[in-house]
């Protein structure tokens, strides 16, 4: 089983690293009309040689083009990317810190982490979780309450009356060893 998870990760369409490229292009262009491969270097603080080796192989995907004065830009399926990445972060990042209640920042760094992994249909289903979260329904808000205050923490060597942990406590052990680092 794990091997077959391990080669559907392998077929995603873009690295993490392209998938940045993207953004940066289409920031660049957003603030100043335009994105060259030193805009791209500065923007991301890599190497300009990066940044070239990574856009020869964008336009060969046909996510990158360049216009008439040789600037680069997406094309619209490397715009799609781009909308599609940020979308998944935005929502990844509300879940992480509205949600969960993680620290700002940490939400934002672990979404930027998995922004381009979670697909199209997990990032829906959770667009329509955090709907009914913070929707008014008197069961959302109580239980929102209730993980908020604590009381469904988890509680070192509680695997017994644990519904996700089987043998193994996956919360409270994570979290101590974390902690105690």
């Amino acid at each position: 089983m794990f091997e077959e998870v391990w080669r559907a990760y392998e077929e995603n369409e873009l690295s993490h690293s392209a998938a940045h490229h993207l953004m940066a292009i289409h920031e660049l262009r957003g603030e100043y009309g335009y994105a060259r491969v030193s805009d791209i270097a500065k923007h991301l603080s890599i190497t300009k040689g990066s940044v070239s080796t990574a856009m020869k192989h964008l336009k060969e995907r046909g996510y990158v083009q360049e216009d008439l004065n040789r600037f680069l830009e997406l094309t619209e399926q490397g715009l799609k990317v781009v909308q599609e990445t940020e979308a998944t972060r935005l929502v990844v990042q509300r879940f992480l810190g509205d949600a969960l209640g993680m620290d700002e920042d940490d939400a934002m760094i672990d979404a930027c982490k998995v922004e381009h992994l979670i697909s199209n249909e997990a990032r829906q289903r959770l667009v329509c979780f955090l709907r009914v979260l913070f929707s008014e329904k008197p069961s959302a808000n109580e239980f929102l309450q209730t993980f908020r205050d604590g009381a469904l923490e988890c509680r070192d060597g509680d695997v017994e009356s644990c519904t996700v942990c089987e043998d193994i406590c996956y919360g409270y052990r994570t979290v101590a060893l974390a902690e105690s680092e």
